[in-house]
């Protein structure tokens, strides 16, 4: 068995009740782990429970931007499953600025569920990945974190704070062992995504994305993007003069 493999390790995911997180999970079960699912919604969790047939997933209910609430849930993951091997912090929101009616509760709304989340699921963790064998902490960024784009600048924010982070820990963590992913994700079809008003391209399946991030996770990379081309045109994009850069993004988003 490969060190990253997921079979037969304990993992933790967050933002498991709809979306990439409850795919991943269920990916996560398929290949063997022991998967302890949290979100807000605890019938929806019960049901990905339900669904995934197995005894080895549960429900842990937990509003991840409540600190406590995020110890307490750790605490009682150990308990349950005596310890913890990977994190799958994943949970996140995304809501559009109006630069005509710049509003910053949206900024706050946002970098509470998106980043503060992260903050609060890393303080929890770390503890509990120093005492694994193979430990993995794996957060959920964005490409929109490569490069600025209109109407994402909360959003945006929020990733390219995750981002920022989990690549800052990778190195202060480099010699405990534990391994450091940064998950950038392209336009994914999922109930977020959904409500987006302008055109998503190369947007892919959710259960897709699930393998790709599970593939991700059990090679061990540092980063997981995708779709490539998507996530490769945007890391060039950001590599572009700054005039030129802002010309052509502010054709990217359609405003309502």
């Amino acid at each position: 068995m490969g060190r990253h493999t997921v079979s037969g390790r304990r993992v933790w995911v967050t933002g498991a009740s709809s979306g990439i997180g409850r795919a991943v999970a269920v990916e996560l079960v398929r290949r063997g782990a022991t998967v302890i699912a949290s979100a807000r919604n605890e019938s929806a969790l019960h049901q990905l429970v339900k669904d995934c047939g197995s005894e080895r997933v549960a429900a842990l209910p937990c509003d991840v931007t409540d600190r406590d609430a995020t110890h307490r849930a750790a605490a009682d993951m150990v308990r349950r499953v005596g310890g913890l091997d990977v994190a799958f912090l994943n949970a996140g929101t995304c809501e559009y600025v109006e630069v005509e009616t710049f509003d910053s509760a949206v900024f706050e709304r946002t970098m509470r569920t998106n980043f503060l989340s992260m903050v609060y699921g890393i303080e929890a963790v770390l503890p509990l990945l120093r005492q694994s064998p193979a430990p993995h902490l794996v957060g959920m960024s964005s490409t929109v974190a490569y490069a600025g784009l209109p109407r994402a600048e909360a959003y945006g924010a929020s990733k390219a704070a995750i981002t920022y982070l989990l690549e800052s820990l990778r190195v202060d963590l480099y010699r405990s062992g534990i391994t450091v992913s940064v998950v950038s994700p392209g336009f994914v079809r999922t109930p977020l995504t959904d409500r987006n008003d302008f055109p998503m391209p190369f947007r892919i399946e959710v259960d897709e994305a699930a393998r790709r991030i599970v593939d991700g996770i059990e090679a061990g990379r540092p980063d997981i993007h995708f779709p490539k081309r998507f996530s490769l045109a945007f890391k060039l994009l950001a590599l572009l003069p700054a005039r030129i850069y802002t010309r052509v993004s502010a054709t990217l988003v359609r405003r309502p």
